[in-house]
């Protein structure tokens, strides 16, 4: 049976992909129509479920600075969302039920607030999928929607503790001597070098801080996430995360396909779901409207609002929770199954336009602007520096250094890792923090100023936005860029820029050429 997972799962996947949707959306058909064929899961499609979230989560942490979730546009918008929904939604419930729907009209109040709590949510793994499909886990907008979710996955764990009387033990207090052995762990990750332990090593800290956090009673997944939060300034949280990619990625083949054998629908039931999904645009009202009060700019505002404008799968652990405790009838369980799904199919294909629609709608948007602005959306461009690096990782930083020898100030870097540029200036680089994927950004800077911009940056998706964004504000300069592979460079010459290195070919050149000057006579 599990080829056949395999078989559907391919198969849904690569047609989603050849008519330009994302694979997740395939692996959810795959799971419906295996359904409808009788097929069940079993608990080996749950086990792999289960790994995929855990990895998720773990590599999440390892890409999250805990500083970006104290800052009010984060645990403001999350928790002021959640209030104001659950009285929006309720709301709606009650109108509904007033036009005599069955599944609506026999509904008490506690149980529309459960289903609104339930729909509250937004999809950790539909949203970090995309994002990383896009290209945007380090942008402005990507970093706020996941700060977002993280303090949403608190209340998910405080309403688990609540609804299931689940007390952390008193051994959970032991969990602070976490922060005590951390210098321990770092010179064990340390010691792994690079090789095959990599990989391993990331199983052995995500899976283990998962039993750590159930042996004291807390949600597995939430201490996956924050170890990987402990770890994140690792110099090899990085590699780590990179070495778990395709791992994760295969795992959550089982998740969405775990969706799918929730239930069977009938017609009714659908129709239900999709009557939930239109209110998805007050989903999207609400977090566009609190972020810009929180003073964030109407673009990542924009685009935050979009990412979270889903429901999650935390709803169906709610529900199902709801259904064992007889709170909640068995049919809404596959309503919200279906309402989740719906979901990550709207925002997939609705997110991709995000651009066009900020774009077309931008005028009526900037009307809830604050003019007070966030200090991280406050820069100052350096005078008389007319080259940019953006991206101060190993490349980055090799060509950063190397054009400051030749040309003094006259070059700056440019990086969306706080902690990273701090670091570079306490060593007396000029490194700055931006978004560079930002059209906001490079529209506060004087352009004519800027001559040349390296992008330096390992992902072609990441090159293609910040290309895209610099074209759209009509910078006239010049672009290089790396890629990796020889199509890579094929379509990134394809969209205009002027340089593109291949960063393996490159690599080899520097090394003949700094080789042969060994053989030349002193």
């Amino acid at each position: 049976m599990e080829f056949i997972w395999v078989l559907f799962a391919f198969f849904c996947g690569l047609g989603a992909k050849l008519i330009s949707l994302p694979p997740s959306i395939g692996y959810l058909v795959a799971g419906f129509v295996l359904h409808f064929m009788g097929f069940e899961a079993d608990s080996y499609l749950e086990t792999l479920a289960d790994l995929g979230i855990t990895l998720m989560l773990f590599t999440i942490g390892l890409k999250l600075n805990v500083k970006d979730l104290i800052k009010p546009e984060v645990w403001g918008g999350a928790m002021s969302h959640t209030a104001l929904w659950l009285v929006s939604t309720v709301v709606m419930i009650k109108l509904i039920a007033l036009a005599g729907l069955s599944y609506f009209a026999v509904l008490e109040l506690e149980v529309a607030l459960l289903i609104a709590f339930a729909l509250s949510f937004s999809s950790t793994v539909c949203i970090v999928k995309l994002l990383e499909e896009q290209g945007e886990m380090r942008t402005r907008h990507g970093k706020l929607a996941v700060g977002i979710l993280v303090m949403q996955d608190v209340v998910a764990v405080a309403f688990l503790v609540v609804a299931t009387g689940k007390m952390p033990s008193i051994w959970a207090l032991g969990l602070l001597a976490l922060f005590i052995i951390k210098p321990l762990v770092n010179k064990i990750i340390t010691s792994v070098g690079h090789g095959e332990l990599i990989p391993l090593t990331g199983f052995f800290l995500a899976l283990g801080s998962y039993e750590l956090f159930e042996a004291v009673s807390i949600k597995g997944d939430l201490g996956a996430l924050i170890v990987g939060m402990l770890l994140a300034s690792h110099p090899k949280a990085s590699e780590i995360n990179k070495a778990l990619l395709n791992f994760k990625d295969l795992f959550l083949i089982g998740f969405f396909l775990l969706i799918g054998f929730t239930a069977l629908p009938t017609w009714e039931m659908l129709g239900i779901a999709l009557l939930i999904c239109l209110m998805l645009p007050i989903k999207f009202g609400l977090f566009y409207a609190l972020l810009s009060l929180l003073k964030l700019k109407a673009r990542p505002a924009f685009l935050s609002a979009m990412l979270l404008t889903n429901f999650s799968e935390f709803g169906l652990i709610v529900a199902a929770l709801s259904v064992e405790n007889s709170w909640l009838d068995k049919e809404w369980l596959v309503i919200l199954a279906l309402a989740v799904s719906l979901s990550f199919v709207l925002t997939n294909v609705v997110y991709r336009f995000s651009e066009r629609l900020f774009a077309r709608y931008k005028p009526t948007l900037t009307q809830l602007e604050r003019s007070q602005r966030l200090p991280q959306d406050i820069f100052d461009q350096p005078c008389d520096s007319p080259v940019v690096v953006v991206g101060l990782g190993r490349v980055g930083m090799g060509a950063y250094q190397a054009l400051e020898q030749q040309v003094g100030n006259k070059v700056w870097g440019l990086d969306a890792d706080q902690s990273k540029v701090a670091w570079l200036k306490s060593t007396g680089a000029q490194a700055f923090y931006g978004d560079a994927e930002s059209r906001d950004f490079w529209e506060t800077l004087d352009l004519e100023r800027l001559k040349l911009v390296m992008i330096a940056v390992p992902s072609v998706q990441d090159v293609i936005n910040i290309t895209t964004q610099l074209k759209a504000v009509n910078y006239a300069g010049q672009i290089a860029a790396i890629a990796r592979f020889d199509d890579e460079r094929e379509q990134l010459q394809a969209l205009g820029i002027d340089k593109v290195f291949n960063f393996y070919n490159e690599a080899g050149v520097g090394f003949a050429e700094e080789s042969l000057a060994m053989l030349q006579p002193a």
